[in-house]
């Protein structure tokens, strides 16, 4: 078990996310930032979809009250243990009663912590999300509390060996230009609509995430898109990613809780490569969408998967070696 000290609201457990109930109104959910998720259950040798605890308001801290293993991914952040600085995106391994303090992140937006074993909360509808807006899953569908406990599956103890963040080991030349996100987007279903002026505008602007943004959707800052016309639309399935433009002219990207139908017309959509990057954008980052094709869309999860398969060899070359000399080191201890 591990026991919850300190947390701030909206603070959750999530795991990849809840697929196949759309047609029934139900999201996916899940992390909105899949890629530290993973990483996190790579390291610890977790299966890809176990849960974690996703931190989006600081600080957060947690004891253990059995010992386990564990990762924080997703941020550059002070981690303290027991009073001892830990790394991010590393394995280190905590003993019983020991307290896990996440400070707010210097780089990044949403921490993960992820455990040996995974946070074992009932799944509901295949998946241990925290969904909200509908009040089930996680931990009886609702944030974190101090003095919630939270059971934990347990594994192999480990530590010492950690990842390359995808924000270094992803970079683009791009992510260096004055602090400016860059997401990759195709043009989406109802991009003609928009006037020529709008569309030029979509792509050059720089808009500024507002206050307003959360897990449903990003709400994007800057001077108003206007269709050619007025026009009402059929709703129509929503999945994360859309860009959709209401009636005050300002996108709204649509994020791990989008909603399931909607119905403002649709400029574009971001590429599941770049979600994640803007996951871990704060509230105030500007963004600008770079036009790419579908093909290229397709094409960029490649690193991506490459990225990933890499650091699942290391750390089971890792895991391999230590287990060889774990007789050894007993012995010699003897």
């Amino acid at each position: 078990m591990i026991t919850v000290l300190e947390t701030s609201a909206l603070n959750t457990v999530q795991d990849l996310g809840r697929f196949g109930y759309r047609q029934f109104g139900v999201g996916t959910s899940g992390a909105m930032d899949p890629l530290a998720l993973q990483v996190g259950n790579i390291l610890l040798g977790n299966q890809p979809d176990d849960a974690g605890i996703e931190i989006q308001t600081y600080p957060f801290a947690v004891r253990f009250d059995a010992a386990g293993s564990f990762a924080v991914t997703g941020v550059d952040a002070v981690l303290d243990l027991d009073g001892h600085p830990v790394l991010p995106w590393s394995v280190e391994h905590a003993v019983v009663g020991q307290v896990l303090t996440v400070g707010p992140p210097r780089r990044g937006a949403r921490a993960y912590v992820c455990i040996a074993g995974g946070v074992d909360v009932p799944l509901v509808l295949g998946s241990r999300s925290t969904q909200l807006r509908g009040g089930f899953g996680g931990l009886s569908g609702r944030p974190l509390e101090a003095g919630d406990r939270l059971k934990i599956a347990g594994g192999p103890a480990s530590s010492g060996y950690g990842a390359l963040p995808p924000a270094v080991a992803l970079s683009r030349p791009c992510d260096h230009e004055g602090n400016v996100v860059t997401l990759r987007a195709i043009p989406a279903t109802d991009y003609h609509l928009f006037t020529d002026e709008a569309r030029d505008r979509f792509w050059q602007t720089e808009w500024r995430i507002t206050p307003q943004s959360d897990r449903v959707g990003y709400r994007l800052k800057g001077e108003p898109l206007t269709l050619q016309r007025p026009i009402e639309l059929r709703s129509y399935g929503i999945v994360p990613g859309i860009v959709q433009v209401p009636p005050a002219g300002e996108p709204i990207v649509q994020m791990a809780d989008a909603n399931t139908a909607g119905g403002y017309p649709r400029i574009a959509g971001v590429i599941e490569a770049d979600l994640w990057r803007l996951a871990q954008a704060r509230i105030g980052t500007r963004i600008r969408f770079e036009e790419c094709d579908h093909h290229q869309g397709v094409a960029a999860m490649q690193p991506i998967a490459s990225y990933l398969d890499d650091l699942r060899m290391m750390v089971a070359l890792y895991r391999g070696s230590a287990r060889r000399r774990a007789p050894l080191t007993s012995g010699a201890q003897a």
